[in-house]
């Protein structure tokens, strides 16, 4: 009798494009309150560049 053993599939790892954003310079770039930047910044990770083009898309200009 042979054992089968089911194990995860691997995480899959996201390649950072650009600089990274940390949480508060994103949350006060686009004026988000705190949760939402959370759950973009966790769904999408901290590459500055996918975090503007998700902003342009959403039509979220930068304060300034």
């Amino acid at each position: 009798m042979t054992s089968v053993t089911t194990s995860a599939p691997p995480a899959t790892r996201k390649v950072l494009r650009g600089r990274p954003y940390s949480l508060g310079e994103f949350t006060r770039k686009y004026r988000l309150d705190e949760t939402e930047a959370k759950r973009l910044y966790e769904k999408f990770g901290p590459s500055a560049t996918e975090l503007d083009l998700l902003m342009a898309a959403k039509r979220r200009l930068p304060a300034h």
